[in-house]
């Protein structure tokens, strides 16, 4: 509420899905809630400490195994989940729920699931997640859960507001025009013909690491054009180049420092480190005729000599 605003959507897994469905009701301005794996008692919870609940209660604090993974654990947590009474709380919630769970779900049982539903208002969901477990940790089940949540809230969170587009797609013919955007300290909105997409600058530096930052651009370039340059050269000699992959680093480093840098350089200078992997059934000579062809790439051209740049004011 003080920086940006209050939560519209409040997401939990597991004790955190209690813990979300326990403070949607201090939260006027909450409007849905979704649970993962989530108990129905937070009491529960303790079932699953085992021989340590004695060790909590005795010397106020044990390491407990969760599925598989370590946790502190003490007394005052113990005395905070016996003072909750979660089916009330959820029975007065006035947002949304989704309520996500695993049948097969070994530390939190199913039932839980259907005693959060049948306590809750509607408009209320449920989804079986099948054959999950409860940390989600195959990559497939926890994108699955992602693209249903993100679908499910979409009917109920607002909208975040689009940066807005000063320029008009498709731009001028032949030119490649850039503007601020207005969001955040660096943003710019690119356009050339048809196409619009966004630069920024990382975080580190202030901006908001929506879009590659210049030298990013830059770098991108040169790793794009070497692709299609040694594409067009093994398709015209018929050479098995099966796919290419450039990757590329930018750094300022000192001219004397930079052996492949030639001489008649001072000072600090930009160095592009290019790694170039070549995939298909290709020869010694093939290969090494490829590396000589990337040096013919235009961009790389343009970038190891000197360019001129002419720069004029105009009024807006």
């Amino acid at each position: 509420r003080q920086h940006h605003q209050a939560p519209q959507l409040l997401v939990g897994h597991s004790l955190g899905g209690a813990a979300v469905l326990a403070a949607a009701g201090d939260v006027p301005e909450l409007k849905a809630v979704a649970t993962i794996g989530a108990p129905a008692d937070v009491v529960h919870v303790a079932e699953n400490f085992g021989a340590k609940l004695e060790e909590i209660e005795t010397q106020g604090v044990a390491e407990v195994s969760l599925a598989g993974r370590p946790f502190t654990v003490q007394r005052q947590f113990l005395e905070d989940i016996r003072g909750q009474n979660l089916i009330d709380r959820i029975a007065q919630m006035r947002a949304a729920l989704m309520v996500f769970h695993a049948p097969l779900d070994a530390q939190v049982g199913i039932d839980n699931a259907s005693r959060i539903f049948a306590a809750a208002r509607h408009p209320k969901s449920f989804v079986s997640l099948d054959k999950a477990d409860h940390l989600l940790s195959k990559r497939s089940d926890a994108r699955y859960v992602a693209r249903v949540l993100s679908a499910w809230a979409s009917r109920f969170v607002d909208e975040v507001p689009k940066p807005s587009m000063p320029l008009k797609v498709p731009g001028a013919e032949n030119i490649v025009s850039v503007a601020e955007t207005g969001r955040g300290a660096f943003q710019q909105q690119m356009v050339v013909g048809e196409l619009s997409m966004l630069a920024d600058e990382p975080a580190s530096v202030g901006g908001a690491n929506t879009g590659p930052s210049p030298y990013d651009l830059l770098a991108m370039s040169l790793g794009a054009c070497t692709s299609m340059t040694l594409r067009m050269y093994a398709n015209r000699k018929k050479l098995p180049l099966e796919r290419v992959q450039v990757d590329v680093t930018h750094a300022k480093v000192h001219a004397q420092d930079c052996a492949e840098c030639g001489e008649g350089r001072e000072g600090r200078i930009d160095r592009f480190e290019r790694r170039i992997m070549l995939f298909g059934d290709l020869d010694d000579a093939q290969r090494q005729r490829l590396l000589e062809i990337a040096d013919r790439c235009p961009v790389h051209k343009t970038l190891e000599h000197s360019s001129a740049i002419v720069t004029e004011l105009r009024d807006a």
